[in-house]
């Protein structure tokens, strides 16, 4: 018993004190053990025959462990679970873990094990120390599926690309093999980051601007030059007819001094040029879209022709 127990402990301490009933019996332990240490409340039982050896909630690590030991080997981690364990920021919090497990599975969800049977399983999934976790190119697109607001299927496309989780192949490839399964609005949101859109608020002032008949064609994340040829800073969105920049102004990017003063940099270099340059906020374009595009109407109707010393490559013309 005693060996039994030492090799349960380091088992335990492997999993982060969560086991399974079949690691319990193998200490030689049985059943009615497992029930009494329970009552006690010196266990808990966290899922069908997987057990927390603690009291208290569970951290978002045991909550993975703990759904993956129920699922079985074969499992993936997936969905929002998936992009909270590469760090996503703007993705929805769920106390859900979503897994997927081969086809031919059986085992159900169960408390916030949140199980799919999927017919292929992520080739590219990474291995961790105690599950794997699927291509955040496949975290992405399957979370989308689950969730029901644009806006945060648009976040969580936009912050995949921006930040180097994945690209834009991997992402249209994983959208293919879903095919029409639940997946118009990460459709929508990545035709949004192909046309040059980098997050969901400026995703936002595009569909608030594309309902104007005044305005043409808005050039997204555009590459500025000066007439010589310098590179200037890139802004949300670019009216070259009027010298019209577009900024989507979130507050979460300027907590920090530097962030404020690059911003700054980019206004002051801009209109030093002759640009105007039209600030906006994410509660702006969502309260108030007519107000907005009211705003850039009349800021390149009144502007049109103005001429500057700021041109596009020929390539964006």
């Amino acid at each position: 018993m005693a060996a039994h127990t030492l090799e349960l402990d380091e088992i335990a301490d492997h999993q982060q004190q969560v086991v399974t009933r079949a690691q319990l019996l193998a200490a030689g332990f049985d059943d009615m053990y497992l029930y009494r240490q329970t009552r006690r409340g010196l266990w808990q039982r966290v899922l069908p025959a997987t057990y927390g050896l603690f009291t208290g909630e569970l951290t978002d690590e045991q909550r993975r462990i703990s759904a993956a030991l129920y699922a079985g080997r074969d499992a993936q981690l997936t969905g929002l679970a998936a992009l909270a364990w590469y760090g996503f920021r703007y993705s929805p919090r769920s106390p859900a873990v979503q897994l997927i497990v081969p086809h031919h599975a059986r085992r159900k969800s169960s408390g916030h094990a949140v199980i799919a049977r999927a017919l292929a399983l992520d080739g590219k999934a990474r291995q961790t120390r105690w599950y794997p976790v699927c291509s955040p190119a496949r975290a992405v697109v399957d979370a989308a599926r689950d969730l029901r607001q644009l806006r945060e299927v648009r976040a969580i496309v936009a912050e995949s690309v921006q930040r180097g989780f994945t690209d834009l192949a991997a992402l249209d490839e994983e959208i293919r093999r879903a095919r029409r399964s639940r997946t118009a609005l990460i459709r929508k949101a990545f035709s949004e980051v192909v046309s040059g859109t980098r997050s969901a608020p400026e995703a936002e002032l595009r569909e608030c601007l594309s309902a104007s008949r005044l305005l043409p064609a808005i050039r997204w994340n555009p590459r500025l030059l000066t007439a010589d040829g310098r590179t200037l800073p890139t802004p949300d969105g670019y009216l070259p007819e009027a010298a019209v920049a577009l900024e989507v102004d979130s507050q979460e990017y300027h907590f920090r001094p530097d962030d404020w003063a690059r911003t700054l940099d980019r206004h002051n270099e801009l209109s030093r040029l002759g640009v105007l340059i039209l600030h906006f906020t994410p509660a702006q374009i969502r309260r108030e879209p007519a107000r907005v595009r009211r705003m850039v109407e009349d800021a390149y109707t009144s502007r049109r022709g103005t001429v500057t010393d700021v041109r596009m490559p020929d390539d964006q013309t």
